[in-house]
């Protein structure tokens, strides 16, 4: 018999040294080597005797050592985010939620007008007689703000304020058709005060850094007006007017259903914003509601 050592797959390298003669392979020297024939660097022997053709043994490779086994890995545990009061149904009833605070709170700003010669500034019930100096000043400054909403969202390129254009809520053409009338009535117009022109202004200079945050103050400016501001601008003209209903307070159409388009169209944008750009939101919306507070009480001065 003769004994072949080959040293790879494609090379056979006969040993034809009588002493390597031997009738079986020689036993594997490690019992825990296995076959491996993906393994590129394996050897084998050939062994033959002079009457057969020559047999081969699988090459021998060293076996895989057995995984090690630890302890079980505990999933992190998922934190979720707690929603903002309001937050499933949009960015409009997240701002509801900042009124409801406020009018809770003594320094909120709310006027509201509750029964008959009583208005609510602040929180505190205060008995109160409106005079025609202190309403022209209101419309004035009511004008103002309006005017420089409408122009803001008619005048800017960016598209968020093309959803407000012509929704039907401007006033400050039927502010100019009632201050006429009182000029007709050879009453004195003021120019705008303080309250109207700070707010005026304000808008301006936040249109151009955020026009989130700018749109939650068209909102809450329409909102004020079309809730709050029609009780009490209808005890107003009772008392100075004899009843005569101003332009103002009238829209082509039902003011809810105008006010409600503008409330989807703003919650849908809303969906877009970051949470960050939504808290801004809603402290602008409490800014909002000072503000207007601030023209309100001029009715009183």
């Amino acid at each position: 018999m003769t004994s072949f050592g080959v040293a790879a797959p494609s090379s056979l390298r006969l040993l034809e040294n009588p002493r390597f003669l031997s009738a079986t392979p020689p036993p594997s020297p490690n019992p825990h080597l296995s076959f491996n024939p993906n393994n590129p660097s394996f050897s084998f022997s050939c062994y033959c005797s002079s009457s057969s053709s020559p047999s081969f043994s699988p090459p021998i490779t060293a076996a895989a050592p057995p995984s090690p086994s630890g302890p079980p890995v505990a999933k992190k545990r998922v934190r979720y985010r707690k929603l903002h009061p309001g937050e499933s149904k949009g960015i409009v009833e997240e701002m509801r939620f900042v009124a409801m605070r406020l009018r809770s709170t003594p320094t909120g700003g709310d006027v509201r007008a509750e029964g008959e010669g009583e208005l609510e500034p602040g929180g505190v019930r205060d008995t109160w007689q409106p005079s025609m100096e202190g309403f022209l000043k209101y419309l004035v400054d009511s004008k103002l703000v309006f005017h420089t909403v409408e122009r803001i969202v008619d005048e800017s390129t960016d598209v968020a304020y093309v959803y407000f254009r012509r929704t039907g809520l401007e006033r400050s053409a039927s502010l100019s058709k009632d201050l006429e009338w009182f000029r007709q009535q050879d009453i004195v117009i003021p120019e705008p005060s303080s309250p109207g022109t700070t707010y005026s202004t304000y808008l301006k200079e936040l249109a151009e850094r955020s026009a989130p945050s700018f749109l939650c103050h068209l909102y809450n400016i329409y909102f004020a007006h079309i809730s709050g501001g029609q009780v009490i601008g209808k005890k107003v003209c009772e008392k100075l007017l004899e009843g005569k209903e101003l332009e103002f307070y009238k829209w082509d159409g039902n003011a809810q259903e105008l006010l409600k388009d503008v409330r989807e169209n703003l919650n849908e944008l809303g969906q877009h914003w970051t949470r960050d750009e939504k808290n801004r939101c809603l402290r602008e919306a409490a800014k909002s509601f000072r503000f207007s507070g601030q023209i309100v009480r001029l009715i009183i001065l």
